[in-house]
């Protein structure tokens, strides 16, 4: 059982994986510095539900760090590292909380605790707190982009139930 857990969070941070390095090659959605889709966080919000908080933090981790390798742009993993662990903490609390609940909204909480959690490792970063200002800007944003990954992840969740159980249960 825990070889099949493990492969199944090695083929998840595979996906999460390439769907970050395909999403890194698509021209900017708006014009907004830091925003960008987050289609990876698809994988992240599934694995909560899937596999469980432990495992969901591992394919997060995995997937920002081996992420900022492959982009070749290591100073980005303290931004996404400060978004993810607020997103995933987030995203863990409502789905021990809420597990009947709409999958979605947890896409949207996520992302928006992504945003401030990127703000913050700015602001700390540069030392200019002035940035709190483009905080309700990335927050609208989070909320769309949420909005999309939450219904994707609550798509895989319920209507793959079946295949999920008959492939890797």
């Amino acid at each position: 059982m825990k070889l099949r857990k493990l492969t199944y969070g090695a083929l998840l941070t595979a996906v999460a994986l390439i769907i970050f390095t395909v999403e890194a090659q698509i021209p900017p959605v708006v014009p907004i510095p830091g925003v960008k889709l987050g289609l990876s966080n698809i994988v992240t919000v599934f694995a909560v539900w899937s596999l469980g908080p432990g495992s969901a933090c591992g394919i997060l981790f995995c997937r920002i760090f081996l992420g900022a390798i492959f982009a070749g742009n290591f100073s980005t993993v303290f931004y996404s590292a400060a978004g993810g662990l607020l997103a995933i903490t987030v995203t863990i609390v409502y789905c021990k909380l809420c597990q009947k609940n709409p999958i979605w909204i947890a896409g949207c909480l996520g992302a928006v605790a992504h945003a401030i959690g990127q703000m913050i490792a700015a602001i700390w970063i540069s030392g200019t707190p002035a940035l709190i200002v483009y905080l309700p800007i990335m927050i609208l944003c989070a909320l769309i982009t949420g909005l999309f990954t939450g219904l994707c992840a609550q798509l895989l969740v319920k209507r793959g139930n079946k295949l999920w159980k008959i492939s890797f249960k």
